[in-house]
Formats: structure tokens, sequence, C-alpha cells
């Protein structure tokens, strides 16, 4: 058997496509243009490539792009000011501080500052209490994209039985909630599960989000399973770096149904369900329908 190839980055093209039009349909429509404010504090290398690629695909959709760059030394005091500023600006819908923060910042803290509404990271205590109860919410971008994959590949979730491996509040527990919002009969396992690997293997749906390169073996996985690779770590390998996942690729594509590879799987999902989420956002604090096959 050999896996059908999930590609992420094709399938983000084509949502940043339909925001892209939903956006010109607001602008045309109503006048109105989504916006998307993202806060880095200090000078992180990866994350502000992030940002840059954050800011250039949001001008490339058509919405308007703040940014706010703060050295690393910015009190508290400064960045909640600020948060409470864009909370309060009707021009701003979606609000990303880019995390992580110094370590003189509490990142609780300043996450459950931003308005749920505006939360299009989907972190704030609101969004996950009410994600978890089934409730409307942001969902986090990276499980989101996830979900959108999996519902296009598959149609119907219902009845599947889904494994998560990793419980973080970034991507394992929302993960699970949206599997079970979709039917699926989940567990989530870790490093502490009894004998993970026959776990894995009773998963029509397996989803790697543990950070530990490589960690799942082919032989971890259900013949015709559908895997999603949420890990991206850089390993040196050849005397060259990598990139490589949770995964195993080459052994568990040999097994699975289906597969995202890394890179250009789940990541590349992640800014395009960001920008998902601000459109999203945008249609709530206006009263308008929310764009359809963009939300969990």
């Amino acid at each position: 058997m050999t896996a059908t190839i999930i590609d992420g980055k094709a399938f983000a093209a084509r949502v940043r496509d339909k925001v892209a039009a939903h956006v010109a349909q607001l602008k045309e429509a109503h006048g109105l243009t989504p916006g998307l404010a993202v806060v880095l504090v200090g000078e992180d290398p990866a994350s502000q490539v992030y940002v840059r690629s954050k800011g250039k695909q949001t001008v490339e959709v058509g919405m308007a792009s703040f940014e706010h760059r703060l050295e690393a030394d910015t009190s508290e005091d400064a960045l909640l000011a600020l948060i409470d500023k864009l909370n309060a600006d009707p021009q701003v819908h979606g609000i990303l501080v880019q995390l992580p923060l110094p370590d003189h910042l509490d990142s609780d803290l300043v996450i459950n500052r931003i308005d749920p509404a505006k939360d299009v990271d989907g972190f704030h205590i609101s969004n996950v209490g009410l994600l978890g109860t089934g409730q409307k919410s942001m969902v986090p971008c990276t499980p989101l994209g996830c979900l959108m994959m999996l519902r296009e590949h598959h149609g119907s979730l219902s009845g599947m039985s889904a494994v998560v491996v990793g419980r973080s509040n970034i991507v394992g527990k929302p993960m699970a909630q949206l599997l079970l919002g979709d039917s699926c009969t989940v567990t989530i396992a870790h490093s502490r599960t009894r004998d993970l690997a026959a776990v894995c293997r009773g998963a029509d749906i397996l989803v790697a989000a543990v950070g530990r390169p490589e960690m799942i073996p082919g032989d971890w996985v259900k013949p015709g399973a559908t895997v999603i690779d949420v890990g991206i770590n850089r390993i040196e390998r050849d005397g060259k770096n990598r990139l490589v996942g949770d995964v195993d690729f080459d052994s568990a594509a040999a097994v699975a149904g289906a597969i995202t590879p890394v890179p250009g799987g789940v990541g590349p999902m992640t800014i395009a369900c960001l920008l998902a989420n601000t459109l999203t956002a945008a249609a709530r604090a206006n009263g308008l329908p929310e764009p359809e096959g963009l939300t969990a």
C-alpha cells in the first residue's frame, strides 16, 4: 500500500483563495475590510519570519494588516495597554500576540486580555470553554486546518476512531474537541500512555502532535489509516539540517491510506486558517453570515 499524500500547501492555497473571494465580497457589498493586528515582542528570529509571512498573506487576500513590534524589555502594563487599544479599534477584527513572549511577561494574562471575539488564535480561556462545550467559538488555527483536510479527504468523519497523540492546549486538546464535534470516537494519548503503539494501531485517524522527531513508526499505524502529522522538528542527518515530523514518514506512508508530509502538510494550513478566522470574526462582529467551509 502506498499512501495518498495530503498536500497541505495546495489545500492552504485554496483556503486563501476562498478567503480572498469572501473579503472582496464584504468590501463590495458592505464596505467592510477585515483587519488583523499582530503583536511581536522582542526579536526571536523564527517569530520574525512568521510575523512577516502573516503580514504578507494578510495583504494578499485583501485584508488590512496592522503590525506592532515592541522591544524585548516592554513592560507588561505597556503590552496590556496596547491590547486594550486594539480591542477598542473597530478596524481590527483579529488580534494575535506572537508566542513565545519574553520570560518577564505572563502569556496567560496577555492572551486572556484579548477580546474573545477578536482572539483569532483561539487561545482565550472563554474560547477554550466554548469549544469544549460544543458552542460557537474561535478555534485554534492548526487543529482547524487538520479538521478541514480530514473533512475534504473523508467527507463525513462520523463513527471513525481517532487517536490524538499529544495533549497540548494549542493542538492536542482542541484537536480532540473538534474530532468529537464531528462524531469521532476520540482517544487522547501521550508519553505516559500504556502501550502507546497498540493505542495508535486502533486509529482510523491518527494525529501526531508531540514534538518528538519521527517518534511514531509505520508499525504503529493501522493499515489504511489517515495520518495527520503536526510535528515540525529540525534534525541533522547526513551532515544536513532537515525538517521532519513526529511520524517516520517513509515507514508510515507504506502502511497508511493517506498521510500529510513534513514540510508541506499541516504547516501551511496554520496561517491560512488564521486568515479564515479573521474573516469569520469580521463577519460575526458585523452580524453577517459566516463564510461556509472555513469554520469548524
